[in-house]
Order: C-alpha cells, then structure tokens, then sequence
C-alpha cells in the first residue's frame, strides 16, 4: 500500500520587520564589498598566472618540440606583479575604513549608555549617499552625531583645533570639512523628522574625534556645531535645557525606527 505524499508545509522568518542597524555598519558592508569585489578576482588572477607558468615550465622540461615560456612567462609576470601592486593600494585603503569603523564601533557603544538617561539611540542611518553616524532623542533634544576617527602621531601631542567654521588635526585640515557635512546631515534630519512626524525640531549637529584633545577657539563659542572628544558629550548634553517630553520622545523615536526599517538595505 502506498503512502500518501506529505508536501513540505512552506516556511517564514519568524522577524516580520527588518532590524535597527549596528554602529560601523555600512562600512563593515565596504570592507565586505571591497574583499569581494576587488581583492578576490586579484587574487584569482595571480593564481591562474602561477598556474600557467607551471604548466608553461612544465612543457619545457618534457623538451615538448617549438614551445619556449619565455613570451608566456613575461605576460605572467607583468599581470601578476600588476595585482600585487593593486592589493596594495586597496589594503592601504581598507585599513583607513576598518580605523573608521572602529572608531564608529567604539562612539556608538560609549552612546549606548545614555539609554539610562532617557535616550533613544540609533546607528548607521542612510541618506541620499551618505549615512548618518550616529543619532540620540532625548529630553535635552535631538542630535545628530558625526564620528571622525583620525590616526595619532606615535609620540607628541594630538590635538584638535576647532575655529568656529572648520577644524585642524595638528596643523592639517581636512579635505572634506566635518563642519559642512554635520550641518547638512542635521537639516536632512530635521527635515525627515518634520515630514514624517508633522512637527518641526531642530536638530544639534556634533562632530567627535575619539582619542584626540579637543580646543575650542572663543569663535567657536557662537558656532550651531558641537566639536568634542566623545567623552564630554554626556557634560554637554546635560548644560542644555530640556527640550522634550517623554511622548515627544518616543514619538519622534518612532518615525526614525520606521524610516530606518522601510529602507534598510543588507548591502550598505
């Protein structure tokens, strides 16, 4: 007697929305990229012209009639040395986005404790081409968080100059103005805010340098933008007045929960 076929009974994931994102995100995801994308077909590329040098070799001491490597064994070389060379420059470039992350990685686990604080964090907040480090909602306001991890001199000190309008790490400044980019991602912010929860906030941009002395000039006093070692941004917060109330809280937080669900993406 034959049985009767049971059909599989199809499956779901038990996780209905997608998740919050994690500090260092998007840049965890470029490193990923960047292995997958640009290192591997190097590598491959290097294994297949061993390859074919081997096998070039190998004809040659069989004394297998007109066959000389040495055309073959030029070519190999050339391309090879050529992806040596370009896993350089891509390992000299991830080792800057793996400091980034780091320090992304490292501000956002020093945020997480101001949840006993009465504040709502979230991470990794992507933009029209660009991401938003980090951003807390809390009874002293809304803030936007922008994290600038810079390698430090082996010896001497590490300081961080802040005029009011831009910064300077020992003398250098920046090609990319941190000031600039707080500014924009606290308007982009302020503007989701107001069209998604219907009120108008405004949004403190901060700009943090984990590991560095930070001074501010007297110009820097009238300045919209906060520039500090992540280590006195609690002190600062808590000069400020408060803001919001607990419904204003969560109901903002609720909105940058949504957003950030609806357009979660696992490859950025």
């Amino acid at each position: 007697m034959l049985r009767p076929l049971h059909r599989k009974k199809a499956k779901k994931s038990p996780i209905t929305d997608n998740p919050l994102r994690n500090p260092g995100q998007s840049l965890d995801a470029l490193l990923r990229n960047t292995l997958d994308e640009q290192v591997l077909p190097l590598l491959l590329a290097i294994t297949m012209c061993f390859f074919g040098a081997f096998c070039d070799w190998y004809r040659w001491f069989l004394k297998i009639p007109n066959h000389r490597p040495d055309l073959e064994n030029v070519f190999y070389a050339a391309l090879t040395s050529y992806c040596i060379f370009r896993i350089y420059t891509i390992c000299r470039k991830t080792k800057n986005i793996k400091l980034a992350r780091d320090g992304e990685k490292a501000v956002g686990q020093y945020l997480e404790t101001l949840r006993a604080k009465g504040y709502c964090v979230f991470h990794d907040i992507i933009g029209n081409n660009f991401n938003i480090d980090h951003v807390i909602v809390g009874p002293q306001g809304i803030f936007t968080i922008e994290t600038k991890t810079y390698s430090k001199p082996a010896q001497g000190k590490a300081d961080i100059y802040f005029d009011g309008t831009s910064i300077s790490a020992n003398g250098y400044k920046p090609d990319r103005n941190p000031i600039v980019q707080a500014l924009a991602q606290s308007r982009w912010l302020s503007e989701q805010i107001q069209s998604s929860a219907g009120r108008t906030h405004s949004v403190k941009p901060v700009v943090v340098f984990p590991g560095w002395f930070v001074t501010s000039k007297a110009e820097a006093r009238s300045s919209n933008v906060w520039v500090l070692n992540p280590k006195a941004l609690d002190k600062f917060i808590d000069r400020e007045p408060v803001k919001l109330e607990v419904e204003e809280i969560k109901l903002i937080a609720y909105h940058l929960s949504r957003y950030i669900r609806v357009n979660y993406n696992p490859l950025h």
